[in-house]
């Protein structure tokens, strides 16, 4: 999904405001801590991959870690082989060919991990995903802006914080993302085999832009209610329009 382009608030129906502190008694929601997660594991893959079975079984123990916004992106190119990938988008595709300009790449591959927006490592290798992790929390460069998730009956509230120093603006994007399911893979490279696939993304929507001060974003309880599951990403934006580097996330847990 390139990040140029008109912002698609209509499609969020969202109502933004600046952050004024506490809500009042009769709005105040369901509140938590601010979620400074370890990291952002984007993973690449495809159902017609051969090479993508093992990094898809890894994604899944990341998954269920508390600490890791870990989202699956399946993309389409493989499809030609004989199997179409039943979770692929085009704009899954397309988010990964932005990041292959962004990072100077002359080609996509899978399973290809994106890690915090800044890195990418073959995404079945367990010791390089873990290292570009503890290497990007080491250096700085990892979820170094605060964002609170609340809720009330009706909405979902989200609180990002101040930037701190460094990139100071950057999109509010929301990465919706289905429920666990076990596919049967009928044709292809992978035919015969049943594979579970986790937090594969489904729809990507930019919500709206953040700049380096404390802003709150509200989002009707509907769009999250309808949707599998649901991710906030603050990334920040190249001069070119490409994606940048995370610097916020968490996770918005449905009621």
């Amino acid at each position: 999904m390139a990040f140029r382009g008109p912002l698609r608030l209509a499609a969020l129906a969202l109502v933004l405001s600046a952050f004024a502190g506490a809500a009042t008694a009769e709005t105040e929601p369901q509140t938590g801590k601010a979620d400074k997660p370890l990291g952002v594991v984007e993973l690449f893959t495809s159902q017609g991959c051969s090479s993508c079975p093992p990094a898809d079984e890894f994604f899944a123990e990341l998954a269920g870690k508390e600490d890791i916004v870990a989202l699956a992106y399946h993309v389409n190119y493989w499809d030609y082989l004989g199997w179409q990938d039943t979770l692929s988008t085009k704009e899954n595709t397309e988010r990964q060919y932005d990041y292959m300009r962004a990072f100077g790449s002359r080609s996509v591959y899978t399973p290809q991990a994106v890690i915090n927006g800044r890195s990418h490592v073959n995404g079945a290798s367990r010791k390089e995903v873990d290292g570009a992790l503890a290497r990007l929390d080491r250096t700085g460069e990892g979820m170094r802006v605060g964002i609170k998730v609340s809720r009330t009956s009706d909405r979902v509230m989200i609180d990002a914080g101040d930037a701190g120093g460094g990139p100071s603006d950057a999109h509010v994007v929301i990465v919706y993302f289905d429920p666990p399911q076990m596919v049967k893979i009928g044709q292809g490279e992978n035919s015969g085999r049943s594979l579970t696939y986790w937090n594969a993304v489904s729809d990507i929507q930019i919500a709206g832009m953040w700049h380096g001060k404390a802003q709150r974003y509200e989002v009707p309880m509907t769009e999250i209610s309808k949707k599998g599951g649901c991710a906030v990403l603050l990334q920040s934006v190249g001069k070119d329009g490409m994606p940048g580097p995370i610097l916020g996330a968490a996770f918005i847990h449905k009621p």
